[in-house]
């Protein structure tokens, strides 16, 4: 069972915020930050066997974005590392939004997403 939790990452220009939450067996995972947090995107990662490795838990999941939203990359990471990781259906939602953000910025917005052995 994952262990709720808030974590708060300060970025060199805005701020990320990610709940996490046992709800049950499962998990509920919440990305917002930036200038205009919003639900962009939704991700629904479901555990099974490994395609290649029956011995490894993998995942299949289902996406809903807002058209012109690309909160994707960040829920569908975070959605699938913990499902994968926890053997549990996750559900991860949320948007991060800042206008004109560099590629520097975005990666950097990916990186503070790596939450290391938290999941």
């Amino acid at each position: 069972m994952v262990e709720n939790q808030i974590i708060e990452r300060q970025l060199s220009f805005a701020e990320l915020k990610i709940e996490i939450k046992s709800v049950g067996e499962d998990i509920l995972i919440l990305v917002i930050g930036g200038d205009k947090p919003h639900i962009g995107s939704a991700v629904l990662a479901i555990p099974r066997p490994s395609l290649r490795d029956d011995t490894e838990i993998s995942c299949t999941s289902s996406v809903l974005n807002v058209v012109g939203h690309k909160d994707e990359k960040i829920c569908r990471y975070l959605a699938e590392s913990f499902c994968r990781k926890y053997n549990a259906v996750t559900v991860c939602a949320g948007g991060f939004h800042c206008d004109n953000l560099t590629p520097a910025q975005i990666q950097e917005v990916v990186d503070a997403c790596n939450l290391g052995n938290r999941g």
